[in-house]
């Protein structure tokens, strides 16, 4: 099990010891991108992406900060910390494809990789819940680490 960090010597689950890293500016981007039906992108456009639930994109951004700041109860070993910034951005990307880009940073030992990547992908979850009305073919077609600083690797 060489090489993987939340296996012990004895391939045990383990969260792994953060206690002799340095504390650093840790910052990590990750995005997600939702596919939408050409009707229901055109139906968002035409109400103002509001749906009978609310607000599409706004509800999304408030969702996916908390999804961010929760991301130690969802993942397994995930250390908490105490986001100093999170943000999520949502736009329209062409005619039917909507990108979530999710910013954030902490000074701590651990860097956010997954608190970046959580953030965007329970906001894509949201505008998926909140437009299955119009349309079940919504796709959820990726979700990345866009940029990661701070700690031994940047990326």
């Amino acid at each position: 099990m060489s090489g993987f960090t939340h296996v012990d010597a004895g391939s045990r689950p383990s969260m792994v010891d953060v206690s002799d890293k340095q504390v650093t500016l840790r910052e990590a981007i990750a995005e997600s991108r939702l596919r939408l039906p050409a009707p229901v992108a055109a139906a968002l456009r035409e109400c103002g992406f509001a749906t009978t639930k609310g607000p599409v994109f706004q509800t999304a951004i408030i969702a996916g900060v908390m999804g961010a700041k929760r991301t130690h109860e969802l993942i397994p070993f995930c250390h908490p910390l105490g986001l100093e910034r999170c943000k999520v951005e949502i736009d329209l990307d062409g005619e039917t494809e909507v990108l979530i880009r999710c910013t954030v940073a902490v000074h701590h030992r651990t860097g956010v990789e997954m608190e970046a990547l959580t953030g965007a992908s329970v906001a894509a979850l949201t505008v998926y819940d909140m437009c299955k009305a119009l349309s079940h073919e919504i796709e959820i077609v990726a979700t990345r680490l866009v940029h990661k600083r701070g700690g031994r690797r940047d990326v």
